[in-house]
């Protein structure tokens, strides 16, 4: 049944994947078709998103294959990093973007201020442009939630696909809105900022941006640095097996929770206070997985034998 469903989740993520990249590859064209016709950075700017989203896609699709595959030759710890890893990447990427788009704008907003005159926005493809890329979004979106949730939420790529999804619909909502006042008031109220208007959005927009994909980044980073997991799933852990460890009688010294993708690593440092064989071991070791199981999906369990926590005492550490 476990094989059947991690099938069955592999077919659904790689279905949102497959539509994410065709739908992201569509917006990017656009995008840039629409951002050299009207002469506006913010649409340009909003096509090189969809880019950068339509590679993530074909990678998150090759990463999703085969991030259940167990240890190998050449991964020993199998290849759960491999989620943790594109998050990361996929955050960085995207800031990477976002610090351009902040110099390019600023460095317009500049020029415009020294006396040069930028050239004028043509209002007549971001109509169809908005209209379209904004659908289109909110598909993309509706797509990967509604899949992120049939999976049991645990996909990290379909999580960060659908807030990407989001948020990029947001934005093109939102430069449209932008631009369609600077077009309604462009000889009134916002005459002196009108010239470099889609400059002014970026860079709003991208301020706005780059908090969100910063948390994701340090989010991804911290997985891959081995970082404890968030309190509750600390809480979670401990839970789940104080009825193991009470019924074989032994005492709890420690214990650490790390997430890494999808995936929890429990470390239980464990003194069963009388001896034990290696058999004993491996069906307390196998119960654990089994209860940690119930509560943290995807969970496996590191059963240390030892009469001490994490850190060896002072006395007996020899570095």
């Amino acid at each position: 049944m476990a094989t059947q469903n991690g099938d069955n989740t592999k077919r659904l993520e790689s279905r949102s994947l497959g539509v994410a990249m065709w739908g992201n590859l569509f917006m990017a064209a656009a995008g840039l078709v629409a951002g050299v016709l009207s002469n506006s950075n913010a649409i340009m700017m909003d096509g090189l998103f969809s880019l950068i989203g339509f590679g993530s896609a074909l990678l998150g699709r090759r990463i999703s294959r085969r991030i259940d595959a167990g240890p190998d030759k050449a991964r020993p710890y199998g290849y759960a990093a491999d989620e943790a890893i594109f998050s990361t990447f996929r955050s960085l990427s995207l800031l990477g973007l976002v610090l351009f788009a902040i110099t390019n704008a600023i460095k317009n907003v500049y020029n415009y201020l020294s006396g040069m005159t930028p050239e004028p926005l043509n209002f007549a493809p971001m109509i169809i442009y908005f209209a379209g890329i904004g659908l289109v979004c909110a598909i993309l979106w509706g797509f990967h939630h509604f899949t992120w949730r049939r999976t049991g939420k645990r996909s990290a790529i379909l999580r960060l696909e659908a807030k990407a999804a989001m948020f990029d619909g947001l934005i093109t909502a939102a430069a449209g809105a932008g631009l369609g006042a600077i077009y309604m008031f462009r000889d009134g109220p916002l005459a002196p900022v009108a010239p470099v208007g889609d400059s002014v959005i970026v860079l709003l927009l991208c301020l706005l941006a780059i908090g969100s994909y910063v948390r994701e980044f340090r989010g991804g980073l911290g997985e891959l640095a081995g970082a404890s997991a968030r309190p509750e799933y600390v809480a979670s852990a401990r839970r789940s097996l104080r009825s193991a460890i009470a019924e074989d009688g032994g005492e709890l010294q420690d214990m650490s929770v790390t997430k890494l993708g999808r995936t929890f690593l429990v470390t239980v440092y464990y003194d069963p206070r009388r001896p034990m064989s290696a058999s004993d071991i491996d069906k307390l070791n196998l119960r654990m997985i089994e209860d940690a199981r119930k509560t943290l999906k995807g969970a496996d369990v590191l059963l240390l034998i030892t009469e001490h926590p994490r850190r060896w005492p002072d006395a007996l550490n020899p570095f």
